[in-house]
């Protein structure tokens, strides 16, 4: 008889060596649900063990949308006040608040509905339901936060920083849940799957885009730190979210 210990150590043995897919450089991202269980299968028929991984529960999980929306909506304050830019429908949320004055939250919430398609087909319901949440969470947030919290000076570059640490742990804590805050990576990885466009490029190049058209808006040395900002938020996902180092579904 293999002993629990014993049992999870070989688990995680296996998963570092699989071939998953990783957080993508945007902010309203997600990796694909269905990668931990899925090797999870292919270990338990390969080795005839049953491996049981710590079910979240609905507590768990509204916990962890409000955490992590909350998290995410300080640090897109601290990047709007800044008058910074990001990737994903975030960066696209903060153009067009810039272009028309309108709130950045309705914006996110108006800018998602179209992906919510993409997410039923490519995630199955439970994730899109979940990121739903998330995105509404996020955007009432938004609207709220200016209510309770004001910031009358903030350096662009600290705000880079921390405005990116911030919403890469809030996108950590929704990844861990199963959910994410949609849009454009939704997207990336259904044409990676329909039509075989490689996923990290394509979002690559959406993202550039997004920095470009932000340039008549914004400075070019805004777009500059701007980058350093999304750096940080995209190292803290690429340290902090690996396989098999998270055993709870």
């Amino acid at each position: 008889m293999i002993d629990p210990v014993s049992k999870r150590a070989a688990v995680l043995n296996v998963f570092p060596t699989m071939n998953t897919r990783q957080p993508a450089a945007a902010l309203a991202g997600g990796t694909s649900p269905q990668t931990l269980p899925a090797m999870i299968d292919q270990h338990e028929r390969e080795s005839g063990q049953t491996t049981r991984l710590q079910q979240h529960t609905l507590f768990d999980d509204m916990q962890a949308l409000l955490t992590g929306t909350l998290l995410v909506s300080l640090g897109v304050a601290m990047l709007g006040k800044a008058q910074l830019i990001t990737g994903g429908t975030v960066g696209i949320a903060f153009l067009l608040h810039y272009l028309t004055g309108l709130s950045f939250g309705k914006l996110f919430f108006a800018i998602n509905l179209p992906f919510y398609f993409l997410a039923v087909k490519k995630m199955g319901w439970k994730f899109t339901l979940k990121t739903f949440s998330a995105v509404g969470l996020l955007s009432a947030f938004s609207e709220l936060l200016p209510i309770v919290f004001s910031m009358e000076a903030l350096n662009p570059l600290y705000g880079a920083i921390m405005g990116g640490l911030l919403c890469g742990v809030g996108l950590l804590v929704l990844f861990r849940h199963r959910a994410s805050l949609g849009g454009i990576n939704v997207l990336v990885l259904y044409l990676q799957e329909r039509y075989g466009l490689r996923a990290g490029l394509v979002q690559l190049g959406l993202d550039a885009t997004i920095l470009m058209l932000s340039i008549p808006m914004i400075s070019l040395t805004s777009v500059a730190i701007s980058l350093i900002g999304a750096a940080m938020l995209n190292l803290t996902l690429a340290v902090n979210h690996k396989p098999g180092r998270y055993m709870a579904i």
